[in-house]
């Protein structure tokens, strides 16, 4: 296993390095394959594999210029099992005893309201429903009733980023740039969206945590795509069905099932064409990254011909980094709990729209797109995926022993 292991590595792309380690994937949304296929995410473990503890520190730093996308480089290390000072041992321990309780208790009770609004007004009516792959969502209601939700939705979402420390938001507004003319910026409120090049049928965002659905849903409210049983979540189910989401199903009795992409290209049209259809929120590289790098796109996003608003993340921190990458899912959360403050930097570029060219070829829309977000974000492309991902969790795992 470990002679495969190195086998795997030696023919990885080497890339430029950058210290420490890395984090695990957010898991609401589900990418889309290059084929139009849904990628049901494979259940095995990123941070259990079946490796040996053979692998040595100078062989982990060869990994870390490989997959440096992965690396997390702040204070708690890889894993979060990183020696701390005991200055961050103090306030780690302060913040535990204050912070983490009070917010947990507010995060639950602004989940729990939301819900409620959710109920009331869903009460006595029917999810649409699509026939053939048994997709049910609220997004399609009308009149108050989806007013008050997207109202209240956005509300509490912004309710819950600054819960979890992030009290400013710092957005910037790309103008449009023409050839021989110097990029510009405009801040903005969040409220604006541009949109001279026509409408977007979907947000394509980087991925770099799962408090990146949060932003979008106080920014804009899309839908996503998710696994089917989220749905079935107590709480959350109901409040992602009135996002919309659409969820991937692992099998499908039906002979006429038509696959994930089929349902998002159909809700990337509509919303192109409909201002008031929900509009669809996509993450092409289909895994988290430590956000200084940007992962190649998944075509799926782009097979839909309509315009997309490309949007870039990134979480700018002294202690913690909130990207989720090489460390367990209840050890982030309490670690960005125990954050006095936050910080979230938002850029959101003009509405793309494809040429005829890109729309007769998906891969090419794809990668104009992500270079022209890894130019304005200042992020740095990769080749690597999520292949190299868990070979590199591989590694950290039989390097650091649990703690």
């Amino acid at each position: 296993m470990e002679r495969e292991l190195k086998d795997l590595i030696s023919k990885t792309p080497t890339q430029p390095s950058v210290p420490p380690p890395s984090e695990p994937e957010c898991q609401l949304p589900t990418s889309i394959s290059a084929d139009g296929g849904a990628l049901v995410e494979d259940d095995r473990p990123l941070l259990k594999p079946d490796v040996p503890a053979a692998i040595t520190p100078s062989e982990i730093r060869e990994l870390e210029k490989k997959f440096a996308a992965y690396v997390r480089n702040d204070v708690y290390g890889s894993m979060g099992c990183g020696e701390l000072p005991l200055r961050e041992k103090i306030l780690l321990g302060i913040a535990l005893l204050t912070l983490v309780p009070m917010r947990v208790v507010l995060a639950l009770t602004v989940l729990m309201v939301y819900y409620l609004i959710c109920l009331i007004c869903t009460a006595l009516k029917a999810p649409n429903r699509d026939g053939v792959d048994e997709q049910e969502d609220y997004a399609h209601l009308g009149g108050w009733r989806r007013a008050v939700i997207v109202g209240s939705g956005r509300f509490f979402s912004r309710v819950l980023l600054f819960v979890f420390g992030f009290y400013r938001i710092s957005e910037t507004l790309r103008s449009s740039i023409s050839p021989g003319e110097e990029k510009s910026s405009t801040e903005i409120s969040g409220e604006e969206q541009p949109e001279e090049n026509g409408r977007p049928g979907a947000i394509i965002s980087n991925h770099v945590s799962y408090i990146d659905i949060l932003y979008h849903m106080s920014s804009s409210f899309p839908s996503f795509v998710a696994k089917r049983s989220v749905a079935e979540l107590p709480l959350v189910g109901l409040i992602s069905k009135c996002l919309g989401c659409i969820y991937v199903q692992r099998e499908s009795k039906s002979s006429d099932f038509k696959g994930v992409s089929g349902d998002v290209n159909e809700r990337v049209q509509e919303a192109h064409q409909n201002k008031d259809a929900p509009i669809m929120m996509l993450f092409p590289e289909g895994t988290t990254t430590n956000g200084d790098y940007l992962l190649p796109f998944k075509t799926g996003a782009f097979l839909s011909k309509a315009p997309v608003l490309p949007v870039i993340l990134r979480y700018p921190y002294k202690r913690f980094s909130p990207s989720w990458d090489s460390i367990s899912g209840v050890r982030h959360v309490i670690f960005l709990l125990c954050q006095f403050i936050n910080y979230m930097e938002v850029t959101r570029l003009p509405v793309y729209s494809p040429s005829q060219q890109e729309k007769d070829d998906p891969k090419l829309y794809a990668n104009n797109v992500r270079r022209l977000m890894a130019s304005e974000g200042n992020l740095i492309l990769s080749d690597i995926g999520l292949a190299e991902k868990r070979i590199y969790h591989a590694a950290l795992n039989g390097l650091i022993s649990p703690c």
